[in-house]
Parts: C-alpha cells; structure tokens; sequence
C-alpha cells in the first residue's frame, strides 16, 4: 500500500495541479485572463497613443495638406526647414521662457500655502479650498475671466488695485510687451498653484508628528524644525513637483492663445500655437508634425536630466 500511495502521489505530482504541468496550466490560464483584463486598456492606448505617435512621425516625412492628401514624401527636408526656421526658435525661446518664470513661484507658492493649510488650527477646509478651488477650472474659464475682469485696461481689476495705492494705471497688461508673458505667468500661477500645493499637503500630512516631538524635547524651535525636518522630507516631493511643474509649462497653449494670441508682435506666442498656426491656418500638415516632433525631443532631453537629477539627490540623501 505504501508503494501504491507513493506511485499514485508521484503520478498526481508529474500531472496534478501541484505537478509541473498543472503549474503550466494554472500560469497559462493567469495568462490569459491577464490579456483580456488588460485589452480595453491596451486598445484605448494603441488607439490614442501609438498610432498617433507613428501616424504623426509618418506625416512629418511628407508634405501632406490639411486633408492628409496630396503630398510627396519630403525625407527630412521638413526638420532641416524647421531648424533653419527663425520664427520656430523665437517660439521655442517663449515656450522656455514661460517655464523659467512660472516654475519657480508655483513651487514655492504650493509650498507655502500647504505649510499655512497644515498649520493653521482654524477653519481649515476654507484655506484649502480657496488655494485649491482655481485649479477646478476650464482654461477657457481662466482665460477670459482674466482678459475681461483683471487686465482690461482703466477698468480692469490690476488697474483698480494699482489706482487704491496711487500708482498709474491704464498698463497694456496684454498689448504692453513688457507686461504681456508676466501677465500670462500671473494667470498661470493663480490657477495651477492648488496642483502643487495639494500634493504638498499630503506629503507634510505624511510627515509623522512624533518626529517634530522629538525635535521639541530637544529644544529645537519652529525655524530649525521647518529647516532640518520639514524641507528635507519634503525633497522627494519637491523633486516629483518640479518635473511635473517643467512638463506642463512647456505645453503651454491654452491661456496664451484666450488672453493675448501670441502677441502683442508674437511676443508670447509658445510653440505650441505656431505648431496649430503652421498646421491648421497655414495648412501644412507635414510641416507642423516635423515641428512638434522637435519639441517632442527638447521635452524627452528635459525629462531625462530632470529624472537624473533626482535620482542622484535621492542616492546623496540616501
């Protein structure tokens, strides 16, 4: 019987479900319901991603109108125009421009109104919603909400608050050179700063409260405690704001295009809006997609040394 037992335990174990081919099976089977529970999401993003990318990388090869019909295929002739183009570099300079401007008050800014939020003892859910509540609207909303209340000239709200403190007003917020992309840098910051600052929030809410205890006992005061226990456990966060920060200030599009249309004299125009110019009002199609795949490249370059500068701040801190 012992044989037996032991025969029939090796032939369950050569071909049961605890044998080689049952695990086979069992994986094969993990295998497939993984696939089908991952199609909707692997069709979605080959639809909406990779054939555009592919699509997109295809036509900037030719010289294709509006309608997708009637070109030839160029080769690179496109990049070498679009390289040689000044109007493409002045762009790319405001694009880059509006990212050194905007990016450093909107981290500071969520920085210091999640420190106020996570401090402050009395009625706290106003705080956060008013810093948050901006960031909820369309960037159309934002747009004309400062092209038709703050900046207007003599009437606008920035030219009445000026007027309270007896300074000129009647400034070209939006047709002044001077003032137009400070001005765009100022909608920005006051509707995308709630981003920021709700993921400070969670970061200084994750922070545990027997550390500043300890500190306390030790005599360490509300500056050394913000200095040496605050802002270093806030650095990875820091880090992961500042990229997000950079990528989507350099896809500026929306609030140039509402509140000054690239001007005053294509002043703030982005890359973006030249891209839209080139492709559906000059209508080329080919030549567009050669320049947006150029400042595709600048934000692959930009998101690499940023992930490499984290990575080595996170290894010195470590």
């Amino acid at each position: 019987m012992t044989t037996r037992a032991a025969g029939t335990a090796g032939r369950e174990g050569a071909t049961g479900p605890a044998g080689p081919a049952g695990t086979i099976r069992i994986r094969r089977r993990w295998t497939e319901h993984g696939l089908l529970f991952i199609a909707p999401f692997l069709l979605t993003y080959t639809l909406f991603l990779l054939w555009p990318l592919v699509s997109g990388a295809g036509m900037s090869l030719r010289s294709d109108n509006i309608t997708g019909s009637g070109g030839e295929f160029v080769g690179f002739d496109n990049y070498a125009e679009a390289l040689g183009d000044p109007d493409v570099w002045s762009s790319m300079g405001h694009t880059v421009w509006f990212t050194v401007l905007s990016t450093l008050p909107l981290v500071l800014g969520g920085l210091v109104f999640a420190l106020l939020a996570h401090h402050l003892r009395f009625v706290q859910w106003l705080w956060r919603l008013a810093w948050f509540a901006p960031f909820l609207l369309p960037s159309g909303v934002v747009g004309l909400l400062f092209l038709w209340v703050i900046f207007p000239s003599d009437f606008g709200f920035a030219d009445q608050l000026l007027a309270s403190f007896g300074l000129r007003p009647g400034i070209g917020w939006l047709t002044d050179e001077r003032y137009a992309m400070l001005s765009v840098v100022a909608a920005t910051v006051w509707w995308t700063v709630g981003f920021n600052f709700l993921l400070y929030l969670a970061a200084l809410q994750s922070i545990p409260r027997y550390v500043y205890e300890a500190a306390e006992l030790d005599g360490a005061g509300a500056r050394q405690r913000l200095w040496h226990i605050t802002l270093p456990m806030l650095r990875r966060t820091t880090g992961v704001v500042l990229i997000l920060q950079v990528l989507a200030s350099l896809k500026i599009f929306d609030q140039v295009y509402i509140m000054t249309g690239g001007g005053p004299d294509e002043s703030t125009r982005p890359i973006l809006q030249y891209v839209y110019q080139k492709g559906f009002t000059g209508y080329r199609i080919g030549y567009a997609s050669a320049v947006s795949y150029l400042f595709f490249a600048l934000i692959v370059i930009v998101s690499l040394v940023q992930l490499r500068l984290s990575r080595r701040g996170g290894e010195e801190s470590s």
